[in-house]
């Protein structure tokens, strides 16, 4: 009898020891860990396949990030004044892709080189400053993430951007972007950023004053249209603006040292209405005229920049 118990035993603890092997665990652990990566890769090419196919035609009222600066900041957002990109007049448009992704209308969703780039200075400085985001990698996190940096977060923005890039035509995307991104504490989209500093519509502003919502983007929490001046890096912005779209007719003195920002060109704009007149040209040696003080433009000046009716966003 005993000996029948021993055996029992010992057959039992055999096969224990042969179930909690290190390697069988591990073996266990890695199969579980990749089907729910698998798992958690589809669920979220759904959820971006549904939401692109849904913002082809809608305009969304609320984003992640609304909810976010809602939740942690306190922050109600303004109502968002949606403006078609054909009224959003293309030297704004211009300005924004010239800061923000110059090579937009080439990449897919991402900049590889950007993202590079970015890294290179982040580990030089010590700390995540700059993430080399596209403009569908910020649509990406303002309609969905939280503006938290996080490599998991740069990862799944990446891949929405990816994803979105794919389904979503370039000019929709540049609108959404325009319409949606933060300018301002629950100032979100460039038609309430209009309302919200100048009381004006985004196609009557000033040359200088579309320069000044343009610089702002990247950090339009802590700085706005009148205190970007005190941030080097805004004010390197704006310079870079204010050389590349100089206000017409103005005098130019002689050239400063060049920026260390992107200048590269961006696909041709359609022509205007008839009577428009060209955003003035930087001159043929390189340098850009630096200009005076820009005055407050009549709103003839940004009718100027207005595509005809029907004619392509960009």
């Amino acid at each position: 009898m005993n000996a029948r118990v021993s055996e029992t035993v010992a057959l039992r603890m055999a096969w224990l020891r042969d179930v909690v092997k290190p390697s069988r665990i591990a073996g266990k652990l890695v199969r579980f860990s990749l089907a729910g990566f698998v798992a958690a890769h589809v669920v979220l090419f759904v959820v971006v396949l549904i939401a692109s196919l849904v913002l082809l035609h809608l305009n969304p009222s609320l984003t992640a990030l609304m909810v976010w600066r809602d939740i942690t900041a306190h922050q109600r957002a303004e109502r968002v004044r949606f403006v078609p990109l054909h009224r959003i007049p293309l030297v704004a448009r211009r300005m924004v892709i010239r800061l923000e992704d110059y090579r937009f209308y080439s990449h897919g969703g991402i900049d590889l080189g950007a993202i590079r780039d970015a890294y290179l200075i982040d580990r030089s400085i010590g700390y995540p400053l700059y993430g080399g985001s596209t403009i569908p990698q910020q649509l990406a996190r303002n309609l969905f993430l939280t503006p938290r940096k996080t490599f998991l977060r740069k990862y799944t923005e990446a891949l929405i951007a990816i994803e979105m890039d794919l389904l979503i035509p370039k000019n929709r995307l540049l609108e959404l972007y325009l319409n949606l991104i933060e300018w301002g504490k629950g100032v979100y989209g460039i038609g309430t950023a209009s309302y919200y500093y100048y009381g004006e519509n985004v196609s009557n502003l000033s040359l200088d004053e579309l320069r000044r919502l343009a610089t702002i983007i990247t950090n339009p929490i802590r700085f706005n249209v009148n205190t970007f001046q005190k941030s080097r890096q805004m004010q390197a912005r704006y310079d870079y603006l204010l050389s590349r779209f100089p206000d017409p007719q103005s005098e130019p003195t002689e050239p400063g040292p060049p920026l260390a920002l992107p200048d590269q060109p961006l696909p041709p704009l359609p022509p205007g209405p008839a009577g428009s007149q060209p955003v003035p040209a930087v001159p043929a040696n390189g340098q850009p005229p630096v200009t005076a003080a820009p005055v407050r433009a009549s709103p003839s000046i940004a009718a100027t920049q207005m595509p005809a009716p029907g004619t392509p966003g960009f």
